[in-house]
């Protein structure tokens, strides 16, 4: 490497042999599952693993990480295909070049306009995800079905929790959260903290909120063969089992899973309803804008 700390652009970074030998895998999964970007660095390391590119160690992924951080400030990889986990933004307001802009931007909105894409149907679908770097996979497939996505990390957001009671208890129909997290004991008793106090502070409010565990789940370890490790020997939480991440899934099958559940809590023919009532308030706006 240039230095030992590198800092900014790395143009002239040339890599060795074992580390071009290791980004050539990782490329090639970003190839791969291009539909699925951008992925986390946990995820593409599992499927490294899967592919026997790495070992499953502590070092094999700090050295991953090291190789495709180079491999981003050499311009090797794109910054859009990894996403970082520790990243949050916030847009400022939305400002314009002048009225040309402005209009344009009107012009943009009404090809991008959508209508709620849940109604009708008999629950109202959230996505929840202990991992935050898995959060732009999931909202890419709840948007086709209007369905938002939120990060369920740890036991003490009491916000999100007593957020997601009220959401409830605005609507005129239950509430089902569809989960993603952790095999292993964090992941399992994080669940169950996330369901009873949502039930508790949507129960407070006369509003009802089933939860549903939608992955990883032992059978998809099995199914999938999935790496596993044992539990953690200072974690003494009741637990069954060898851990797995939810990031072991691959991106596709993720996907299919997740779209799978969605699909059977949905009526294909109130969705289709409302996708050609959709298609022509969008036609209706754009002839009212003469666009």
């Amino acid at each position: 490497m240039p230095d030992r700390r590198p800092r900014g652009p790395q143009p002239q970074w040339r890599p060795k042999r074992e580390t071009l030998r290791v980004l050539g895998a990782v490329e090639g999964a970003l190839d791969r599952y291009g539909a699925h970007l951008p992925v986390s660095l946990r995820q593409l390391f599992y499927v490294l693993l899967t592919d026997g590119a790495l070992d499953k160690t502590e070092r094999d992924y700090k050295r991953m990480c090291e190789y495709v951080g180079m491999a981003r400030r050499a311009g090797r990889i794109g910054w859009s295909s990894i996403r970082d986990d520790t990243q949050i933004a916030v847009d400022g307001p939305p400002a314009y070049a002048g009225l040309g802009d402005f209009w344009s931007g009107v012009a943009a909105a009404a090809d991008d306009y959508r209508v709620d894409r849940q109604d009708g149907q008999s629950v109202c679908l959230e996505l929840w995800c202990e991992t935050a770097g898995m959060v732009p996979q999931l909202a890419r497939i709840g948007a086709d079905y209007g369905i938002a996505c939120y990060s369920g990390g740890g036991f003490d957001g009491l916000s999100g929790k007593h957020d997601a009671a009220m959401r409830a208890a605005s609507r005129r129909v239950r509430t089902r959260v569809l989960h993603i997290g952790d095999h292993d004991p964090s992941g399992e008793h994080m669940f169950t903290a996330l369901a009873e106090d949502v039930h508790a502070f949507a129960a407070a409010v006369g509003a009802e909120v089933e939860f549903e565990r939608v992955a990883v789940t032992a059978d998809q370890v099995t199914a999938y063969d999935l790496p596993t490790a044992p539990p953690k020997p200072t974690d003494r939480r009741s637990f069954t089992g060898t851990t797995t991440q939810a990031e072991a899934l691959a991106p596709d099958i993720l996907a299919t899973i997740v779209r799978s559940r969605i699909e059977s809590h949905r009526d294909p023919d109130l969705h289709q309803q409302v996708l050609l009532r959709e298609d022509a308030e969008r036609r209706e706006i754009r002839r009212a804008l003469n666009c």
